[in-house]
């Protein structure tokens, strides 16, 4: 197992406009060391989130692989990849288990039962489960229990959070992932990685939106008591304010993500109208001059088209009053100006931006602290989740030399880091696991014809 090597564990977010690969290890003190990243353009192989070309997928995703290694001298096999895009769907579902010694204290093999049926699930054509999340237990009437394990009674039931997906949307990322000479250790949606990565524990138990807007997607998932009881991924991102801006000036679509990060702002003000952005013309042609205030205007448009349908999901999660926790913000669109405050204004919630910092220990900390880490980070904490609790099936990450003496300092990106002795699976993460169960168990039901045999049944 991977974790019993050395808990290096690597997350592949495959983003709308970037892919990015983290690479993470579990240190001593429970933290994540940030040994290396990689990041690689999406070359349009990728469309709200979802892949639409695997070549350039394949590419983009070597290309990010290769950075990763040469930064971190570790051969990167296998990852937790992110899993996004309109299709992913989820439902609330009660299971209920009847034992025949309501005497005997409740084992966690019985709670691994009831949640295992959850999997078996009828669902549409076409679709899948991509996670079983447990929320709150009731034993014999009584409701709110936490952790049965221990406790004793006849009648166990439990409200789930159930995720679904397409899956050919799933298949299609694994055949990019395995065309890349890469395995996939599991499926993971993109917000419950995010909400890993950057919400707290009394966040959750408050109440809470985690919001985070990607290139592609906006993703959202609502937390209540400490459980996901709502999630879904809104089909619009940052990539489409750089288009209205390209349409709206005509100009060329990396000038058009230029004037967004430099010069973007979601609410307009009148000290804008004066003020003047000179965009090159293209060969030949005059150069635009385009003020402030109309680009802030723009923008606004598109953001208040999000924020609504983000409103939507918000209402439809029947907790809109009782997030006292607020709305937490991430992902690269929460860098644009004043976002919280048209965030705050629509929604009338407290807003701010969360960043995946709490949770990092050294490394390339300070480069991964941005919003637009969130993703990839969540994906390696709830990797180290995973294979702490039942290990790795694939071949680990490890380092590509391994001749180094024994007390030989390793140096990465600036900063020393002493050899350690191979940390042990008791080795506990600092932050309280997320997923509580497998964290996909997706690829492991999954039938593929004989020629995709890149998942190891």
């Amino acid at each position: 197992m991977a974790s019993e090597k050395n808990n290096i564990i690597v997350g592949l977010d495959i983003g709308t406009t970037k892919i990015c690969v983290i690479v993470g290890q579990l240190a001593e003190n429970g933290k994540i060391n940030i040994l290396g990243v990689g990041k690689a353009s999406s070359q349009g192989g990728v469309s709200r989130g979802m892949v639409a070309n695997v070549n350039k997928v394949v590419s983009a995703i070597e290309e990010a692989v290769k950075e990763a290694e040469k930064v971190t001298q570790i051969k990167i096999n296998t990852v937790y990849v992110g899993i996004a895009g309109h299709h992913i769907k989820s439902i609330q579902h009660r299971g209920t288990l009847t034992r025949r010694n309501g005497e005997e204290e409740i084992l966690a093999e019985e709670l691994q039962g009831l949640e295992s049926e959850m999997e078996n699930l009828a669902l549409s054509p076409g679709l899948e489960i991509l996670h079983v999340l447990p929320q709150d237990y009731k034993i014999d009437g009584e409701d709110g229990i936490r952790d049965p394990i221990g406790r004793i009674g006849v009648r166990v039931e439990c409200n789930y959070h159930i995720i679904t997906g397409e899956t050919s949307r799933a298949k299609t990322i694994g055949r990019a992932v395995h065309n890349a000479g890469l395995k996939v250790a599991d499926l993971v949606v993109e917000p419950v990685a995010s909400s890993s990565a950057v919400l707290s524990d009394p966040e959750r138990e408050a109440g809470v939106a985690l919001v985070d807007i990607g290139g592609g997607t906006t993703d959202v998932c609502v937390f209540e008591n400490g459980y996901i009881i709502h999630t879904a991924i809104i089909p619009i991102g940052g990539d489409r304010i750089t288009k209205d801006l390209q349409e709206a000036f005509g100009i060329l679509k990396d000038q058009a993500e230029e004037v967004k990060i430099k010069y973007g702002n979601c609410v307009p003000s009148e000290t804008m109208r004066n003020e003047v952005v000179v965009i090159p013309g293209l060969p030949g042609r005059q150069s635009k001059e385009i003020s402030l205030y109309a680009i802030a205007q723009v923008i606004k448009a598109r953001m208040e088209d999000i924020i609504q349908r983000v409103d939507f999901e918000i209402q439809t999660s029947g907790i809109a009053d009782k997030l006292n926790g607020g709305l937490v913000l991430t992902g690269g669109g929460s860098g644009l100006k004043d976002v919280s405050q048209l965030f705050a204004f629509y929604t009338a919630l407290d807003v701010h931006i969360g960043s995946p910092g709490r949770y990092l220990g050294r490394g390339m900390i300070d480069e991964v602290r941005n919003p637009m880490y969130s993703t990839a980070i969540g994906l390696v904490m709830l990797g180290i989740e995973e294979e702490i609790k039942i290990g790795c099936e694939f071949e680990p990450n490890k380092p590509i030399s391994e001749s180094t003496p024994e007390n030989e300092e390793v140096v990465l990106e600036g900063e020393v880091f002493e050899k350690q002795e191979e940390q042990k699976p008791t080795q506990k993460p600092s932050w309280k696991p997320t997923i509580y169960s497998s964290i996909g168990g997706f690829f492991k039901g999954l039938v593929m014809d004989d020629s995709d045999d890149f998942i190891k049944n």
